[in-house]
């Protein structure tokens, strides 16, 4: 009856960024951070675990002399987030 819902977005900052990310397809740490209103040490812990999972890209480089460090989401992570939000309807009766 209740799919189950998959841990790794099961978090509120990770499916903050994952929401930013479907929708941009990619972003730079710094709007991402100002964005979802978190502290940039717990961001990097949540954008590696995403990245480790495959719903990420990460790609570090420098702009100006600063490291610019930009997210962007994979096919596998749009994936995770279609049947994820899919299966969170199933709780709300709208599947």
């Amino acid at each position: 009856m209740f799919k189950e819902l998959d841990p790794i977005l099961h978090s509120q900052l990770r499916l903050a960024v994952m929401s930013l990310l479907i929708g941009v397809k990619e972003a730079e740490f710094t709007f991402i951070k100002e964005k979802t209103n978190s502290t940039a040490g717990n961001l990097s812990v949540q954008i590696q675990k995403l990245k480790d999972a495959g719903y990420i890209d990460v790609i570090k480089q420098f702009k100006d002399n600063y490291p610019q460090t930009t997210c962007k989401i994979t096919k596998l992570g749009i994936k995770a987030f279609e049947e994820y939000v899919a299966n969170l309807q199933s709780y709300l009766g709208r599947s």
